[in-house]
C-alpha cells in the first residue's frame, strides 16, 4: 500500500497504513452488499479514493502550514463511503470531522467505519447539506467536497456554512474574473473541491467572490484536480 501510495504522499507512516488496511478491508466487505463505490479492485481504492484523498490533506495540511488550529473543522459534504473526510483526519487526526451524507445506509456504514478506526472527535450527520446548522462564526473551518450530485445546489449550500453570503452567479461567458494566485493554506475558512478539471469555470461562476488558488493537478490523473477558495470576509 505505501507504494500505490507513494506519487500521493512521500512517507506515509505505519500507522496510517495500518488505518488504510482496516478502512480498506471494511470499505470491501460494506460494498459487496451495499454500492458504496463503483471501483472495485483494491488497488484502485488504494490510489483514486485513499491517494487522491491523502494528496488533498498533504496539499491542505502541509509542514509548511503548520497543523491545524485549535478547534480546526473538516465538513466534508456528501461523504458516501468516507472520501476525502477521513483520509484527511487519519492524515490530521487533531481534526475535528463532520461527515454529512444524506442516504441513510451509507451514513450508516461512516458511523461503523468512525467505530473501526476509533476516530475521536467525529460526527456523522444523516442528512442534506442544506440541512446541516452552519458553524459558530469565525471558528476555522475546511469545508472539502469531492464528486458530489447537484453540483450547482451543494456549492451555495457550502458557501453559506463558510458563512458567504453570495450575490448571483453570473452566467458563463459574462466575463466573472476569479484569483489563479495561490492562497495562504492556513486561512481559517476555506473550501477544498475534488473535481474534474471540466468543473473549475462552473465552481468559479456559481462563487464568484471567492478567491480561488490555481488549481493544483492530482498525480496519475488526466483531469482531476484540487481546487481551493477562501469566501470573502
Amino acid at each position: 500500500m505505501a507504494a500505490l501510495l507513494a506519487p500521493f504522499l512521500s512517507c506515509p507512516g505505519a500507522p496510517l497504513i495500518e488505518d488504510l488496511s482496516t478502512y480498506l478491508e471494511l470499505l470491501l466487505r460494506w460494498n459487496a452488499r451495499l454500492n458504496l463505490t463503483a471501483v472495485r479492485d483494491p488497488e484502485q481504492i488504494v490510489t483514486r479514493h485513499f491517494g487522491e484523498s491523502l494528496f488533498a490533506a498533504a496539499h491542505l495540511f502541509s509542514a509548511q502550514a503548520g497543523p491545524p488550529a485549535a478547534g480546526h473543522c473538516l465538513l466534508d459534504l456528501g461523504s458516501g463511503a468516507g472520501f476525502p473526510g477521513v483520509p484527511i483526519k487519519l492524515y490530521a487526526r487533531e481534526l475535528r470531522l463532520v461527515l454529512v451524507e444524506s442516504k441513510y445506509r451509507k451514513a450508516t456504514f461512516l458511523r461503523e467505519l468512525a467505530r473501526a478506526l476509533r476516530l475521536t472527535a467525529t460526527e456523522i450527520f444523516a442528512g442534506r447539506a442544506q440541512d446541516y446548522p452552519p458553524p459558530a462564526p469565525g471558528s476555522p473551518l475546511t469545508l472539502t467536497l469531492r464528486a458530489v450530485e447537484s453540483f450547482d445546489q451543494v456549492l451555495p449550500a457550502a458557501a453559506r456554512l463558510l458563512g458567504s453570503a453570495q450575490r448571483p452567479a453570473q452566467a458563463a461567458g459574462s466575463g466573472v474574473s476569479a484569483s489563479a494566485s495561490p492562497l495562504p493554506l492556513a486561512c481559517p475558512r476555506r473550501l477544498a473541491l475534488l473535481i474534474g478539471s471540466g468543473q473549475v469555470e462552473r465552481a468559479r461562476q456559481l462563487l464568484p467572490d471567492f478567491a480561488w488558488s490555481a488549481p493544483l493537478a492530482i498525480p496519475q490523473s488526466s483531469a482531476r484536480v484540487v481546487l481551493v477558495g477562501n469566501p470573502p470576509r
